[in-house]
């Protein structure tokens, strides 16, 4: 599954030929949406909302530009991939291609962290992923900004 917009929609693409499945698009998977301040280079949003941007980077609850609040973007995204991640199989894989702020802050959610520690999961650089599984109480990260495929751990060949 994976966000409508376009990089996203065409990484999905490239993983649905190398693997022969269908991608879902849903739009809840989409970045945040961060009004203003879209399209702006950093250098730009210091200089027109410097007071709003040093508040989100102290951790503060901030609709960048007029936009969504992290936990809004969480509130969309994290159900759509519950309820994938409920259609699975016994040891299935579900792959959401989406973007870094969607994902970091739907890893938040799924691990139960209150949102003033989403950042601490820091940023997810393009075409990188993270893994999660199932641990014993919940969601486990496995692997966060992953950009090479795991290596086997000796012993896993069991």
């Amino acid at each position: 599954m994976a966000s409508d917009l376009k990089r996203a929609s065409a990484t999905a693409a490239e993983l649905a030929a190398l693997t022969g499945h269908t991608v879902d698009h849903d739009s809840a998977l989409r970045e945040t949406y961060a009004g203003e301040w879209q399209g702006l280079t950093h250098d730009e949003i210091v200089g027109r909302y410097g007071e709003q941007y040093a508040a989100w980077k102290r951790g503060e609850p901030v609709r960048r530009g007029g936009g969504e609040l992290e936990t809004e973007v969480a509130d969309r995204a994290a159900p759509v991939v519950l309820e994938h991640a409920e259609k699975l199989p016994e040891d299935g894989t579900l792959v959401v291609v989406s973007h870094g702020g969607t994902i970091r802050t739907t890893i938040g959610r799924l691990l139960g962290l209150e949102a003033q520690h989403w950042e601490s999961l820091g940023g997810l650089s393009n075409c990188c992923w993270s893994v999660l599984g199932e641990g014993a109480r919940g969601w486990r990260l496995m692997e966060h900004n992953a950009g090479t495929l795991p290596e086997p751990v000796l012993g896993d060949d069991d």
